[in-house]
């Protein structure tokens, strides 16, 4: 995400990472690779704990007094259920912003995620197996294959963005 991001706004140098600090995938995994990404691409990464929808106020209201280009989102469950909301602090910042699929879909800018149908039909396949007796543990284990990338050309529109040609060419799906 933060290359798409790099790749389709090339000015961006400042960006906040909005994450659930209680999600340990975050602090253990997440954050260190973003940090080592953001490093490797002469990115700033400022970090913004949010745990749920009562701390995202504050959360870009630091983000405004950091005075970030952009925001990124981790793929989180609480993240994910206010991605209308993070959509909505965003653009009153008009703070351009990338995540999974529901936050350009709710009217981020951009998402880059796994494909949870996909993800849903490979599971169907797994219980499919168990109730023909395999045993859970005997099974695979499997990482996302598929990744989709979104543009939400409505909030590009509003935000004074074009997209450079190579990252429209690469989505999968335009709004």
């Amino acid at each position: 995400r933060l290359e798409l991001l790099r790749d389709a706004l090339p000015r961006t140098r400042q960006v906040a990472v909005l994450f659930n600090q209680d999600n340990p995938g975050n602090l253990r995994l997440t954050l260190p690779a973003m940090e080592a990404t953001a490093k490797s691409l002469r990115l700033e990464l400022h970090k913004f704990g949010a745990r749920g929808r009562g701390d995202f106020d504050s959360a870009f209201a630091a983000m405004a007094k950091r005075r970030v280009d952009a925001v990124i989102t981790t793929d989180d469950a609480a993240l994910i259920a206010n991605a209308g909301a993070i959509a909505n602090l965003a653009a009153k910042l008009r703070l351009p912003s990338i995540g999974p699929i529901e936050l350009a879909v709710a009217g981020g800018l951009m998402a880059y995620g796994v494909n949870r149908l996909e993800l849903f039909r490979r599971a169907a396949t797994f219980v499919d197996k168990i109730f023909k007796g395999a045993k859970p543990g005997d099974l695979p284990v499997e990482q996302a294959t598929r990744f989709d990338m979104v543009l939400n050309l409505k909030t590009a529109k509003v935000l004074g963005i074009q997209f450079p040609p190579a990252i429209m060419a690469r989505a999968e799906r335009v709004i």
